[in-house]
């Protein structure tokens, strides 16, 4: 089976990465797919979100894993990929409200299923939002994120 993990990873952190090892744990392919949304005004461009994601994935050795860019509709990218869930990692109840709502637009627009997979309690205060935040005030975001993002941050 061939799962998509969708989202803007602006930037990739621990909490993501967890998602997808535990990914890699239960289906036999596993696709990022890093949205190129300009509306969000993203701190970094998706080229450069979708090779932070690539580096992780080599240094953790992670197998059976892609990473590709897409604009336009999920539904659209899942079908030209012939991918068979869309998996969505959620922190809270928050989280859960927006991606249900999500999933069942998905599921009127194609008949594709999206499985959520909660967040490890250690990661479930953190998201991207937060990191460049954090990092935008000066605060130290080197628990939250590889230090191979940090390195990008620090260069930005």
């Amino acid at each position: 089976m061939k799962v998509l993990i969708p989202g803007s990873f602006d930037p990739p952190t621990f909490g993501h990465l967890d998602i997808i090892r535990r990914c890699i744990e239960i289906f036999d392919e596993v696709m990022i797919g890093v949205v190129s949304n300009p509306d969000k005004q993203p701190m970094f461009a998706s080229s450069i979100r979708v090779e932070m994601l690539k580096e992780n994935i080599l240094v953790e050795n992670l197998t059976n894993v892609t990473v590709k860019e897409f604009d336009g509709l999920l539904v659209e990218f899942a079908k030209q990929e012939k991918i068979d869930f869309i998996v969505k990692g959620v922190r809270a109840m928050t989280d859960f409200d927006y991606e249900f709502q999500m999933a069942q637009v998905n599921k009127d627009l194609d008949t594709l299923e999206t499985l959520f997979i909660p967040g490890k309690p250690e990661y479930g205060y953190i998201s991207s939002s937060l990191v460049k935040e954090l990092y935008r005030l000066g605060g130290d975001v080197s628990s939250f994120i590889p230090n191979t993002v940090l390195e990008r941050l620090q260069n930005e």
